[in-house]
């Protein structure tokens, strides 16, 4: 038999509702703000296109791909590719299958430029990572986030809205 909750357990349960989502508000806002620490990293490249490399080096070969990748649009995109090109850090061509279409791949300056931009990344990462009682799971963490984010996005593309 099932017994009504008491009003303490009920007050402790709007208690911890209030928590979680207080510490869920302070974590987008650390997020927000470790975004833009990150932002200040370097001088050599923005973080939007620091995103539009990265996406390319992990295998992300057109355009529409990035864009969709990043959950930016395509005219954000094409203009980020397009300073990409002119600065010689990306390098464009036709793709086997269909012409009118272009395939990106970072230029050797290009990777240069990206794996120089992630050691300082990475070097602010643990200036950061020492403040904190578990990098490790710090880490582990964000890379679960990330794969959150992978699968939120092919759940909407299938036409399924996620919760």
């Amino acid at each position: 038999m099932a017994f009504p909750a008491s009003p303490d357990r009920t007050d402790r349960t709007d208690r911890t509702d209030r928590t979680d989502r207080t510490d869920r508000i302070k974590a987008i806002r650390a997020l927000a703000r470790a975004s833009r620490y990150f932002e200040r990293s370097t001088d050599e490249l923005s973080l939007a296109h620091y995103r539009v490399l990265s996406s390319i080096a992990t295998g992300d070969e057109r355009a529409s791909r990035v864009a969709e990748r990043l959950a930016v649009g395509k005219p954000a995109i094409s203009a980020a590719v397009e300073a990409l090109s002119q600065r010689g850090l990306l390098a464009r061509s036709g793709a086997q299958r269909d012409q009118r279409v272009s395939t990106l791949r970072l230029t050797p300056e290009g990777q240069a430029l990206l794996e120089r931009v992630e050691g300082q990344l990475t070097e602010r990462m643990e200036q950061l990572y020492v403040r904190t009682p578990d990098a490790d799971q710090i880490v582990q963490s964000l890379i679960s986030l990330d794969a959150a984010l992978e699968e939120y996005q092919r759940a909407r593309k299938a036409g399924v809205n996620p919760p």
